[in-house]
């Protein structure tokens, strides 16, 4: 068994970290803030106000600024906030409860769902499940937008009387993690209030891609899409970027703006050196490809002389070698090592977090796109928890689609395209494949049959529109090669195999 690595050929180049890089979202966000405010004034006639994020560039405290802002003003007595699902919704109402307090921050929740608020939320919120059960002290209501919505359908909202515009219950709707909100959702809540603000990281992936358009009606129009790209160009919307990340590493800046390519700017507020993995002492291939991960930068190995695979996304002999990988890793113990912040990005101390006592969020986290493939790996995950013993949330393994807007310390992702035989809709979607880069802190390792470059020399050429709406969502061959050029790759020859290009 022999591997070969070969550096990445994208580099950091001009980016700006610590405080310097906070400030250019703390200004994007005055301004989001001010447009909101000159809203609620009268003096500006925005009815849409979209603060558009990359992944890990902390919307959610800019949703909370912007909510305490809001409430501020004379003009502005009720808000409510809304997303997807309540995993998003918790712990927002966690920190917004935190800064405004109990008897103003109401939880509105399915009375099948309180068993799963944690602790830490209940303790800084109210929670209701009816309406009357509301406290006339709040002015910020949170739920999901089915909750939300099934409530706007019967026009029950009204129960709570109107708001300081005097016409409907809440004067500002905040969406949170607004781009995985599809169009038809939105619209059952839009009424709501005459003013929405949507946050998000527009990479995620709606909860039905949307990469076709079922409407024939329309070709402008599609239900199934996120519903801030139906407003983005109207003249009564404005919208502002966050220029910098918190999530990455330094060295994982390069991997980001291939993602954001049409970006002016992007900076990262974590510097080389802000952190960093601590190995244990290991040999052969896995010391090889651990240390390029404790690098921070991302690293791709492509496995050469697997068995074959029963289908591209059922490829036990890859899992099993990726297995061979992690255990000496887990076996030995690691720590992830970060550097810790204040609100401006000025460093004030480290946290070590052990794989023997891990916190709140997994240490590493395997990804994959397929549920089949998920299962296999859980199944390995079980294997290798056993058999070492290990603590539950060192390791864990997900679908790419149900982890968009979770955390972790090492990403292990099987890349959409190992085994694949072309571009398709599926596999080469730009969020599934942003949201499999975009998750970890400290290092991300992805691996893969090799062939990924005989593949993308391969397919057709074709115009793409990662970003643009309508029109597919689809990656062509240029955008995931310059995505591949920002990885450290390796080329893992397995025994009695000749490695290939």
């Amino acid at each position: 068994m022999t591997i070969s690595f070969t550096p990445a050929a994208g580099h950091l180049g001009d980016a700006s970290h610590h405080a310097e890089a906070a400030r250019g979202n703390h200004i994007a966000s005055e301004r989001a803030i001010a447009a909101l405010q000159q809203a609620l004034s009268g003096t500006a006639d925005h009815d849409k106000i979209l603060l558009r994020a990359a992944a890990g560039a902390g919307k959610s405290y800019a949703l909370v600024r912007m909510v305490a802002t809001a409430l501020e003003h004379a003009q502005c007595r009720r808000v409510a906030v809304t997303a997807f699902a309540n995993k998003q919704i918790f712990p927002l109402a966690g920190a917004l409860g935190t800064e405004l307090g109990a008897p103003q921050v109401c939880l509105f929740v399915s009375a099948e769902r309180l068993d799963e608020i944690p602790d830490h939320v209940l303790s800084a919120v109210t929670v209701a499940t009816k309406l009357d059960e509301i406290p006339g002290t709040t002015t910020v209501v949170l739920g999901t937008s089915h909750k939300l919505g099934s409530m706007a359908y019967r026009n029950k909202w009204f129960q709570l009387g109107a708001s300081a515009n005097g016409k409907a219950p809440f004067d500002v709707l905040f969406v949170d993690e607004a781009w995985q909100l599809p169009l038809h959702r939105y619209v059952t809540v839009e009424k709501l209030a005459p003013l929405s603000v949507g946050v998000g990281d527009v990479g995620q992936l709606p909860p039905i891609d949307p990469s076709e358009n079922p409407w024939r009606g329309d070709p402008g129009y599609n239900p199934y899409r996120a519903w801030p790209t139906a407003y983005e160009d109207k003249p009564k919307t404005f919208a502002v970027d966050l220029p910098a990340v918190w999530r990455p590493t330094a060295a994982q800046l390069p991997l980001w703006r291939a993602f954001y390519s049409d970006w002016d700017h992007l900076d990262c507020v974590a510097a080389p050196g802000d952190r960093r993995l601590d190995l244990p002492a290991l040999d052969g291939p896995a010391r090889t490809v651990w240390e390029a991960v404790a690098t921070g930068a991302p690293t791709l190995v492509e496995i050469d002389g697997l068995a074959e695979a029963e289908a591209a996304d059922i490829d036990q002999p890859l899992l099993d070698e990726l297995e061979r990988l992690l255990e000496p890793l887990l076996a030995g113990g690691f720590s992830a090592v970060s550097t810790r912040y204040d609100g401006t990005g000025q460093p004030t101390d480290e946290k070590i977090v052990d794989s023997a006592a891990p916190g709140d969020d997994p240490l590493i986290v395997i990804l994959a796109t397929r549920n089949q493939a998920v299962d296999d790996a859980a199944e390995m995950v079980e294997r290798l928890t056993t058999r070492l013993d290990l603590p539950e949330g060192v390791i864990r393994a997900s679908t790419v689609d149900s982890w968009q807007g979770q955390t972790n310390a090492i990403t292990v992702a099987i890349h959409p395209l190992s085994g694949a035989d072309k571009l398709d809709d599926f596999n080469s979607a730009f969020g599934r494949l942003a949201v499999t880069c975009t998750r970890a802190t400290h290092g991300l390792l992805m691996v893969a049959r090799n062939g990924l470059d005989q593949l993308l020399d391969d397919a057709a050429a074709q115009p793409g529109t990662p970003l643009g709406e309508p029109g597919t969502r689809s990656l062509p061959r240029q955008t995931h090669q310059r995505i591949l050029n920002t990885f450290s790759r390796a080329k893992l020859q397995l025994a009695g195999c000749e490695l290939g290009g």
